[in-house]
């Protein structure tokens, strides 16, 4: 007889396979990537014909999230992934008292008591919110450009942390964001991810109970990432000596902290355990689950979800003839003399493009934000110039994230206002537009046109739920290409129905649409159908759209993605029949289009531009510090700023500051959360305020001089 454990995890299955003495014969870890019915069934057609797995005579234990109905189909029984995971740890290491057990998207803790020679558990999970899990560490290295073989070896100890949220997911990424932008090194965001990370288990997860050596660390996230056992031991060494557990030192920290090689199999391995400890769960075969993969869940999707985002073949025709220059549309290079450049450096990508005086589009180039604006800067510079040779800059113009922190840096002339810049894109390919509707990367602009000027715009900037990067988040989790999303979506012939609103809340809404049985393509499509939703009722609060107008405009990268078109048209058509929606012709590059045409209306009124040249920009030598001495101190917040000092040759320097800054230097102050985080102490005031004094000695202010002069009261002496 056969014994086996099978864990249906959020985004990994795992299985144990044993004899009836519990002895491992074999093993397997795998994705499944949102198909949990057709990789067990693969697990079973393996299991069947490579070890002899037979039904009626072997027995089944499943747990996991998806293992509950997967289990009814091929006769296993089914044990609670706490219970199976207590059962595991109390089998195989009697004396821990705590474990911590992180998954793709859920959390655990658990405390082991004895009182009276019993044990007993205390369980807290977060299941609903994927935030502080594997999913959250992994999506924050693809963001950063991080391979995972470099994120699992990344470290913890010795570099300089910053305040990430990990109680909720959205608010974590817009930290990252933010960090990102003010040119944080990676290594020292992914050691501030950790540092969230075990803050979150030990603050929110705990309730409050002290975690008692021996601790054991389970899970992909506890075995895979170096840098977070190290923040573990770190924060657990320093807990144990604050509460008067003990004093231990680095070595026995490791011996008191285990994360034990089978880490990512134990709820399998409980399951196995149960399975020895009582009868049933007699294996029944594969047919029913074939039947249910083949057949049956798209009978219960249908009955569940809705259709797909097009009715018929033809229908996907018709619309992909009207706007597939969304996708074909590209900037043909046309070399010419001189150009005016407009940069977007945003929160997922930097992008510039080249206009003439004439307002001509003749380049564009962009590329992956690198955790960088200075290095993105470098990067897009060096494209512009190989494009140019010896072509003149008539004038620069930035938007974007980056665009306050780069303008002196790199002698920009403009930093336009994103909302303005994405205005003056739509308005210049379509002057009559009554509304514009940029989906970006990690934010929403809603733009309310009359007569040609802004009269009103709304932007969501904190949650990601309905926009593009939430979109890509998603699809890189079932390996999908972001080219593909489009396709995939299209394919689907029946989709999920998913709340409007909170991120958080959709995607604990896909883990539940995963256990029912929806694939990835299916997913996908449900989102993009509501996303419009999400633009315009959650993000831009209109819920009369018919007040905005009947010319519609979308832009931003996201609107490059066919199957997110078609659900906004389908409905703004649907709240306005007689609506004329268009897609901008370059809409990933609007941002960058607009801030050029800004800049090219500067550029005819003063003629002359401050760029700093291509040398400059390529020369350009920068250090980022964040230390107890960046410590913003004006009000209790004590916000963790970081200085980021560039070299460009020109500047004072800050010889007072407590980070001296030599001559030549300027100083850029990022993380600050108001305007007075911008100015570094008391010491700088006073340096300001000396500045000023000797300007407004050196140039007095002659109609000030005037003013006091002629009204003065003079008085004549009598004689």
């Amino acid at each position: 007889m056969l014994l086996l454990g099978i864990d249906v995890g959020s985004t990994t299955c795992k299985y144990v396979l044993t004899d009836k003495e519990g002895n491992i014969i074999h093993k397997a870890y795998e994705r499944h990537n949102t198909k949990q019915a057709e990789k067990v069934l693969e697990f079973l057609q393996r299991l069947e014909g490579n070890f002899g797995l037979k039904p009626g005579r072997d027995r089944v234990y499943i747990t996991g999230s998806g293992g509950g109905f997967i289990g009814e189909l091929i006769g296993a029984r089914f044990v609670q992934e706490v219970v199976a995971v207590a059962t595991a740890v109390e089998k195989l290491h009697p004396d821990v008292r705590f474990v911590s057990e992180i998954g793709g998207e859920d959390m655990k803790t658990i405390f082991i008591k004895e009182q009276e020679g019993k044990k007993n558990r205390q369980v807290y999970m977060q299941n609903v919110c994927a935030g502080g899990t594997g999913t959250f560490i992994e999506k924050a290295g693809r963001k950063l450009g991080i391979a995972p073989e470099v994120l699992s070896q990344m470290g913890y100890e010795g570099y300089t942390l910053h305040r990430i949220s990990a109680k909720c997911g959205i608010f974590a990424e817009a930290d990252v964001n933010s960090l990102v932008k003010a040119g944080v090194a990676t290594e020292e965001i992914i050691a501030s991810l950790f540092e969230a990370v075990v803050y979150q288990n030990l603050s929110q997860l705990t309730k409050g109970n002290t975690p008692l050596p021996k601790v054991l660390l389970l899970g992909g996230p506890n075995l895979f990432f170096k840098g977070l056992q190290e923040a573990w031991r770190v924060h657990l060494q320093r807990l144990w000596q604050e509460r008067g557990i003990g004093n231990f030192s680095r070595e026995e920290m490791e011996r008191l902290v285990l994360v034990p090689e089978n880490s990512v199999y134990y709820a399998a391995l409980g399951c196995v355990f149960t399975a020895l400890e009582e009868d049933g769960g007699v294996y029944a075969g594969y047919e029913k689950l074939l039947w249910w993969v083949n057949e049956g869940q798209y009978e219960s999707k249908l009955r569940e979800g809705k259709c797909g985002l097009v009715s018929s073949l033809e229908e996907l025709e018709e619309f992909k003839r009207k706007y597939s220059y969304v996708v074909e549309n590209k900037i043909v290079p046309k070399k010419v003399d001189e150009v005016v450049i407009g940069c977007d450096f945003g929160s997922t990508t930097a992008k510039a493009v080249c206009i003439t005086p004439e307002k001509e589009i003749v380049f564009s180039c962009y590329t992956l934000s690198k955790g960088n604006p200075i290095e993105d800067a470098k990067q897009i510079f060096r494209q512009i110039r190989e494009y140019l040779g010896n072509g003149r800059v008539l004038a620069l113009g930035l938007t974007g994230y980056g665009k306050d922190l780069l303008k002196d840096v790199l002698g920009a002339d403009v930093a336009v206002v994103e909302t303005v810049a994405h205005a003056t894109a739509g308005l210049h390919f379509f002057p009559d537009a009554d509304c514009i509707c940029d989906v970006g990367g990690v934010d929403v602009k809603v733009m309310i046109i009359r007569q040609g000027s802004v009269v009103d715009f709304r932007l969501n900037s904190q949650c990601s739920s309905g926009n593009g990067a939430f979109l890509q988040g998603v699809a890189e989790r079932f390996n999908i290409p972001l080219s593909e999303i489009a396709d995939k979506a299209f394919s689907a012939k029946a989709m999920p129905n998913f709340t409007m609103g909170c991120g958080v809340f959709l995607q604990s809404d896909i883990v539940n649409q995963q256990r029912k049985g929806w694939k990835a393509e299916e997913i996908l499509a449900g989102l993009c159908y509501v996303l419009p939703l999400n633009v315009w009722v959650y993000a831009g609060n209109i819920n009369n759209l018919s007040q905005v107008g009947r010319k519609f405009i979308l832009q931003g990268g996201t609107h490059r993605n066919l199957a997110v078109v078609k659900s906004q048209l389908d409905f703004i058509k649907s709240k306005v029949p007689d609506a004329e929606v268009y897609v901008h012709p370059y809409s990933g590059e609007a941002g960058a289009i607009g801030a050029a045409l800004v800049a090219l209306e500067h550029y005819k009124r003063h003629q002359r531009t401050n760029f700093r040249g291509f040398e400059a920009v390529e020369k350009l030598t920068y250090r980022s510090i964040t230390s107890k001495d960046t410590v913003c101190s004006w009000c209790p917040v004590n916000c963790q700023r970081s200085f980021i000092d560039v070299y460009i040759g020109e500047g004072e320097g800050r010889p007072w500051s407590k980070v001296p800054l030599e001559a030549g230097w300027v100083r850029l102050i990022v993380n600050n959360a108001c305007p007075k985080g911008l100015v570094e102490d008391e010491r700088e005031l006073k340096a300001v305020k000396e500045k000023m004094e000797r300007v407004k000695h050196e140039f007095p202010n002659i109609a000030d001089f005037v003013k006091k002069e002629a009204f003065r009261t003079r008085v004549q002496k009598v004689h």
